[in-house]
Parts: C-alpha cells; structure tokens; sequence
C-alpha cells in the first residue's frame, strides 16, 4: 500500500520537504521510482524485460545530488549505497574490486532486514529473558525421588513457595528495582583463530568466503560473565531474539530487496570519464568504466548470502562534469544511463530557503543544540538574509561548493557562543543582521581568509 502511494507528485513533495528546488532533477528520480511499482505489476514474462532508466545527475559539490538519492532511498525503504567511483581507480588499472559495491550493498539490506525483523521479536525475546533471568536468581528446586503415583507434600510446598518467590521476584524485575545487582550469566562466545591470507587477487572475495566457511565451523564455547542485571537482560534479550528469527528468511528477504528495489549512487563519475587528462589516467578511468559496465548492464555477483543479479538495481551516477562531459564516457556506458539531468546552480534565494524550510534545516539543527544547552536561539529574518547573502558572496569569490558553504558560515557565526554557551547566564539570544555583519565582516572582505577558513 505503501509503494502505491509513491505517485511521482507525492515523491517530490516528499523530497520538498528536505530539498529546495532541483525540480528536474525530482521529477526524473521520482518517475524512476514509480516506474519499478509498475514493473512489479506486469506479468512475469515482461517484467524481467523493463530495465531500470539509470540516472546521471551533473551539477557541481553541495547542489543536493547525494542528498535526493539518500532520501529517495529512505522514502521507499531501498537498500542504499554510495560509492566514489575514482576509488575504483586508487591501485592502478586493476583498481578495486568493483563488485565489491553490490557486496556492500547486500550487507546493508541483510542488516536492514535483520533489525526489522528483530523488532517483530522483542517483546517475545523479553518474555524468555525474564524466565531465565528468574532462572538465574531463584531457580525451582529440584523434585526428590518418590514412589509412582505419590507426590511428595514437601516437595508440593516448597515448589509452592518458590514460584510464590518467583513472582514477587518477576514483580521487581518488571518494575526494574534490581537493576544495579550483580549475577553471573552464561554467554556463547566464538573462538576465533588467527589466520593470515596471502593474495593477489580476488583479496575481498577471497577473504569473504574464508570467514564464511570458518564461521560454521567454529565451535561456540559458553563464557561465565558477571555484570548488572540491566546488562545482563539485554544481552539475553539479544540472544534470545537471535534464536527467534529465521535467517534464511532474512537473506532471502534481504536479496530480494537488493534485486528488485537495491540503489546505487555512483559519485564522482566524471572522474573515470576520459577527456583532458594524460594517456596513462585515461587508460585508467576507461578500464573502470568497463569494469563498471557489466554491473550497470546487469550480471551476477557473488556474496556471502549467495548470487545476486544486479539487472533491476536502479544505478544513480553523478558528477560536476566541468572538464569533461557525459559523452566523454565509453558509448557502452552511456547508453546504459538514458536520463541525464543537469541540476540548478543555487542562489541567493535557496541558500536563504536552505536555512529555514527543511525539515533538518540547520537553523533548526542549532537552536536544538543550543536548548541541550537550556539556550532560546532565535534568529531574525534579516539576520538569515544576511547568512545567505554572505554564504553566497564566499562562494562568487572562492570555490562554490554550494549548500556546504551554509555549514562553514554558520559554524564560524556561532562558534563563541558554542564555546561559551555552558557559561551564558542568559535563557535567550537572538542573532541579528548586525551580530551577523561583525562576526563575518573581515573574512568576506579578505579573499585569503575566506579561502582558507570558509
């Protein structure tokens, strides 16, 4: 019901409520969502047939590439992953294992599943870590032999009496009235050898299934610990929930969620595109891009949990593309990246929208810093002009690195009263146009300042 909800006009409100402007660039991710709903409702045959339409973002640091991809993820609870695509580069024409991204990608959505369905158990897994709790501190007593057919009376009654016990003792750990008392649990802890690899290739994958393989292997040893009885329900609680949910039904949850909804931002790409550069790194960044191809076009890909395909991943690329262009990539490539969106260079105006109607807007993120503090931090509307008017001059006179520069200003606006605010006497500031000017007045004006500070 959740999915069905995601028309492309709810997605860009959605994304609204975090990004100001960049409409294009909402529209495209938010009809590339919406299309693997409607994949989802054809039939098989030709559902494996529709690709994902991959998106290439070009616009320059801090315009809110990351950021829409990040909550676009997050709005339709898709396993995410960004990855810089010059690391790929860092060892030469081999670089890095490319596939290695897909493996970290199904990692995250194994560790997303497993915390969902964690939380499904915990009210179960709490009820067995209070039984053994009681189990530790007053277990039952042991029955005494008796002839067949006969009870015993003693035995009746100092059963009797211990569950009495119990109970006063379960009312008490409910109400957590022995949470500093000291018991002694027994945990299961896995001995681990240590063993060297030594690869050229193939390190990570290598590597994965070794620890794999020993990870069934290894006996598991019960350890006496002793700690409060606060730590000790939560770590029962843990392992108890463990044994609650079933692990094969995680990964193929898990795996499901990488193939049909996984999200894969590229950043940096126009670092692998070749253009205006020497022989030797073009050689390079094309050898990437071929690397990269096959994931993009769609493959298989070994992990841990078992093969993943990586054809109806939605890949989202980006990169400020100022030497070079989106053609400057292999053809191959290319093609398989059929929306390109050219993102808006922010103004004045943004910046000032940046700083107030966001959810997480950083006006809002450092008057909830400062009430830690038991400080009312207010701001007049001039004094946020100003912040944006003085943000946007930085980046005219040094490098833009757009929204960013909001971070680097309001930093060195608030710094002393950051520093001091543990000793400010007063409940209240308010941060006018004026304060504004005096704090940031010499760095603007000094273009070496500004660089080197802001």
């Amino acid at each position: 019901m959740r999915e069905k909800r995601l028309t492309p006009p709810a997605i860009v409100k959605e994304l609204d409520k975090y990004i100001i402007g960049q409409k294009e660039a909402k529209r495209a991710v938010a009809i590339a969502l919406r299309n693997r709903w409607r994949r989802q409702k054809l039939p098989p045959r030709l559902r494996d047939e529709v690709a994902p339409k991959n998106i290439i973002m070009i616009g320059s640091t801090g315009i809110g590439k990351t950021e829409i991809a990040r909550r676009l993820a997050q709005l339709a609870q898709a396993p995410f992953l960004k990855v810089e695509a010059s690391k790929y580069t860092e060892v030469g024409y081999v670089g890095r294992d490319v596939e290695s991204m897909v493996r970290d990608l199904t990692n995250i959505a194994v560790h997303t599943v497993r915390i969902k369905m964690l939380r499904k158990v915990r009210e179960m897994a709490k009820k067995l870590a209070q039984e053994r709790l009681l189990d530790v501190l007053l277990p039952l007593p042991p029955r005494t032999p008796s002839l067949p057919g006969k009870e015993s009376d003693v035995d009746n009654e100092r059963l009797r009496k211990a569950e009495r016990s119990r109970e006063i003792l379960k009312q008490k750990l409910k109400n957590k009235e022995l949470e500093d008392r000291l018991v002694e649990i027994k945990t299961q802890e896995k001995s681990t050898p240590m063993i060297e690899i030594f690869s050229a290739a193939g390190v990570e994958q290598m590597g994965m299934s070794f620890q794999d393989l020993l990870g069934d292997m290894l006996p598991r040893h019960p350890r006496e610990t002793k700690v409060s009885l606060k730590e000790a329900r939560r770590i029962i609680t843990e392992e108890e929930a463990q044994k609650l949910i079933d692990k094969d039904k995680v990964i193929e949850e898990a795996i499901h969620r990488v193939e049909d909804s996984g999200i894969l931002f590229i950043d940096e790409i126009d670092k692998v595109a070749s253009g205006g550069g020497p022989e030797r790194a073009d050689i390079s960044r094309e050898g990437v891009q071929r690397d990269l191809l096959p994931i993009v076009e769609g493959t298989t890909v070994a992990t841990r949990y078992g093969a993943i395909k990586t054809d109806h991943i939605l890949f989202i690329a980006a990169g400020a593309f100022h030497a070079t262009s989106p053609s400057d990539l292999i053809p191959e490539l290319q093609g398989r990246f059929p929306i390109r969106v050219e993102l808006d260079r922010l103004t004045k105006d943004d910046f000032r929208r940046i700083l107030t109607e966001p959810k997480n807007s950083l006006i809002k993120q450092y008057q909830a810093l400062m009430k830690t503090e038991k400080i009312n931090l207010a701001f007049t509307k001039t004094a946020i002009e100003e912040i944006a008017s003085l943000a946007y001059l930085v980046n005219e006179q040094t490098e833009d690195i757009g929204a960013r520069r909001l971070y680097t200003v309001m930093e060195k606006l608030l710094e002393e009263i950051s520093f001091k605010a543990s000793q400010i006497g007063r409940k209240s500031l308010t941060i006018d146009a004026s304060y504004v000017r005096a704090k940031l007045k010499d760095i603007v004006e000094s273009k070496d300042l500004s660089r080197y500070i802001l």
